[in-house]
């Protein structure tokens, strides 16, 4: 993760600076105190570096208010002014069927679990009402998970991250709208502090740059040598094996700081499996960026999904996932008869089916629960222009994964698809079932320390119950 740049020191007329030179003393890779390869052997003995892939959670957030018709609660029997304006297709469980744009989740139905019952509350571009559950500290469920998780896995990796379209494709350049605005809200802090922030590869952020080790390659490898050549005369003399154990977490030290396990790097991934991924030969980006509503989509999501996979691999506890352009209200800012859908849609059809297939074949289904969502739904009356607007009452929700009970559809939605027609499930549920999913409630119980509000807010009598 940590970048090293070609470059030497900033220096003054004093040479190195300080701030510098305390940047890479920090670092130092020597065999004892606190150095890297030291913090990382203690966390081993710790039980903290087993290399077993851990717990994670897989966000992936549809911005702007997807449709609950024209996803997986279509309608069909209702008057055509209010089901989907799509056809629909069977699905893996009889009688129950999404709308025509998700072929291949249709054909996996039985992999995962559609809420139809979920009810955001929420009519505007904020994503702050989903993200919080509305816990009194006004923190996302990515700060939360860093609260009371840890904010590093034990190879250094941040456990929280936000996977932008442009963490898929470094030179992208996307516009900016109301999802630009409203993105801080996705993974808020509130109250915890901004030590709990969600890292983004993109941007220049403070912690991308508190990352970045400035120091020239040909010094950084002699100084790898010289601690070979003390190693090779102390190994000699090592009785218990100690001195091996340190070789590891020394190698391990210097493939943190030289990136060779860099998860971001999707050239690193088999290309069979880029391909599997693959979502930008879909649809062409100027085609749907050229809409004001739909400036910050892309056609990158199989990848964002695919370096989801590869941080939830790495240690990561909670990766956020943003796909943007989901304001379908067809009034110029969008195409008519919510004609992006014909993009946005197949793309996440194709992106998450990749994705299940991919964790499934890796045995990680049990320690990665996905959630798909958005801050709204929209509203079940199609408008003059054949789009729909904002609607708080029934919003579209599908859990994946996590050891939980997969396969079901839970509750239903009245005959228009306007609001649940079964005990409502809200954003408290869904946060309370992530925590409970990713942490060890009762264990947490026992620390009075961690914030009261918090872990009221994470009471495992929340929880969606059909899941567990």
């Amino acid at each position: 993760m940590l970048t090293i740049h070609d470059r030497g020191f900033a220096r003054d007329c004093r040479g190195p600076s300080r701030r510098e030179f305390l940047r890479v003393g920090s670092l130092g890779l020597g065999l004892s105190g606190l150095t890297l390869p030291g913090l990382l052997a203690a966390r081993a003995r710790a039980g903290e570096g087993s290399g077993a892939p851990q717990k994670a959670v897989v966000l992936l957030f549809l911005q702007g208010g997807p449709s609950q018709h024209e996803t997986w609660d279509p309608k069909p029997e209702a008057p055509k002014e209010y089901r989907t304006h799509t056809d629909c297709i069977p699905t893996a469980h009889p009688g129950v069927q999404f709308c025509r744009y998700f072929p291949k989740l249709a054909a996996m139905a039985k992999d995962f679990t559609v809420l139809r019952n979920f009810a955001s509350g929420n009519g505007g571009h904020t994503y702050e009402a989903v993200t919080t559950g509305g816990n009194p500290t006004k923190a996302s469920l990515s700060a939360a998970a860093g609260y009371l998780g840890g904010t590093l896995t034990p190879s250094g990796l941040p456990k929280n991250v936000l996977v932008l379209a442009e963490a898929a494709q470094q030179d992208l350049k996307l516009g900016s709208n109301f999802e630009t605005t409203a993105l801080p809200t996705l993974t808020q802090t509130g109250s915890l502090g901004p030590q709990y922030q969600a890292f983004s590869p993109t941007g220049n952020s403070e912690l991308k740059q508190a990352m970045t080790l400035t120091l020239p390659r040909e010094q950084f490898d002699d100084r790898r040598q010289l601690l070979a050549r003390f190693d090779a005369v102390r190994r000699s003399a090592d009785r218990d094996g100690a001195l091996a154990r340190a070789d590891k977490y020394q190698q391990q030290a210097f493939d943190i700081i030289t990136g060779s396990t860099n998860p971001f790097d999707l050239s690193k991934e088999d290309p069979k499996t880029l391909a599997l991924y693959d979502t930008s030969g879909l649809f062409k980006l100027e085609e749907a960026t050229k809409w004001f509503d739909m400036k910050r989509a892309s056609n990158l999501l199989g990848k964002q999904m695919l370096l989801a996979r590869r941080l939830c691999e790495a240690g990561c506890g909670f990766v956020t996932v943003s796909d943007c352009g989901w304001d379908m209200h067809a009034n110029n800012n969008s195409p008519k008869n919510m004609e992006g859908l014909k993009w946005l849609a197949p793309q996440v059809d194709h992106a998450v089916a990749a994705f299940l297939q991919d964790v499934k074949e890796r045995g990680l289904s049990d320690k990665i629960l996905l959630v798909v969502t958005g801050e709204m739904g929209r509203s079940p009356r199609l408008n003059g222009n054949g789009g729909r607007e904002h609607h708080g009452d029934l919003t579209p929700l599908l859990i994946a994964g996590g050891g939980l009970k997969m396969g079901q559809v839970i509750g239903k939605s009245d005959s228009l698809g306007a609001k649940p027609a079964t005990h409502a499930y809200k954003p408290s549920h869904l946060f309370a079932t992530v925590m409970n999913f990713l942490l060890d409630v009762p264990q947490l119980r026992l620390r009075p320390e961690l914030n009261r509000d918090l872990m009221a807010a994470i009471d495992s009598e929340k929880v969606i119950r059909e899941l567990f």
